[in-house]
């Protein structure tokens, strides 16, 4: 069951069509990828999704409803361009962003202490934003975003600005939230994170989706016949058995034991290889050789042009 569905969206601005016919659907309890290049329209559909502007046309559906006003209580909203005020201090600005989601002044004080102490930012409670790093405002962001439990969440490069320790704490709070029953779409570069946390992408280039799909499911989609394995045994024998049936990429030896990188050129699967060379290979790992999510970013971004 999906929770959020946009269908055959427009969007035109001066001189620039931002969307072009762009549908997805995101399904319930899923994190949900939105990938494209600079510039493909994917910050227009978020801010679509939000309500922030309208589609010249198309149609958009929450838990199988057209989209209304109101069911922006219902969304969380971590924009790329943050937008905290400089001059306040953090704990009287992050209860204020939390009333406007509709948490009563007590709620949101409860709630917020929790998370400031997860996140062990509770020293910079009366302190002004302008005080705080990047990151320490980022961390206050995503909490003001989540802090009243939104069925739909959406982050807009989340881990832009951050190092590597809290990429990884954010990474687990989203997949966290994901365990607790949340929605979330996702747009980011970084597709290694893709990797790590989404379910499903779609992929916009120049204001049109050109891919979507499960990322296990698109992943097997553009596996090559690659394939990576080690053995012992006569590698002379075996390049024998498998010459013109596959193309050897690489070969190294280790001691008795061979490294042999190759692709399948005249055989149907990886088990007619294994068969192959068994009688002269003792088999001690086999691994296909699949596609990261970047390389395939890359080629279908590439081929669109």
């Amino acid at each position: 069951m999906s929770i959020f569905q946009a269908i055959d969206i427009n969007k035109q601005f001066i001189n620039h069509k931002a969307l072009n016919n762009v549908s997805i659907e995101v399904p319930e309890g899923k994190i949900f990828g939105l990938l494209g290049p600079n510039g493909a329209g994917k910050t227009t559909l978020i801010r679509i999704i939000n309500q922030i502007t309208a589609p010249d046309s198309g149609t958009l559906y929450f838990k199988g409803r057209p989209l209304q006003p109101n069911d922006v209580q219902n969304i969380g909203y971590l924009p790329e361009e943050r937008g905290l005020y400089k001059k306040m201090k953090v704990g009287e600005q992050a209860i204020y962003l939390a009333r406007l989601k509709g948490l009563s002044r007590a709620d949101a004080i409860k709630k917020l202490k929790f998370w400031f102490e997860k996140f062990e930012i509770q020293l910079w409670w009366d302190k002004k934003v302008e005080e705080l790093s990047k990151g320490m405002q980022q961390k206050v962001q995503f909490i003001v975003t989540i802090l009243h439990e939104p069925e739909l969440l959406i982050f807009d490069e989340p881990f832009s600005g951050f190092d590597p320790i809290n990429t990884n704490l954010l990474k687990a709070e989203i997949l966290d939230l994901k365990k607790k029953g949340s929605t979330i779409i996702f747009s980011t570069h970084a597709m290694a994170s893709v990797e790590e946390v989404c379910d499903n992408i779609a992929l916009i280039n120049k204001s049109e989706k050109i891919l979507d799909g499960t990322v296990e499911g698109i992943k097997q989609q553009f596996k090559s016949n690659l394939f990576e394995c080690s053995y012992i045994g006569d590698y002379n024998k075996v390049e024998a058995l498998i010459n013109g049936k596959v193309k050897v990429m690489e070969h190294r030896k280790n001691h008795d034991l061979h490294y042999l990188k190759g692709e399948l050129a005249d055989l149907q699967n990886n088990n007619e290889f294994l068969k192959m060379v068994l009688p002269d290979a003792n088999i001690v790992s086999f691994n296909e050789v699949i596609p990261k999510m970047d390389d395939i970013f890359i080629k279908v971004v590439e081929e669109d042009k």
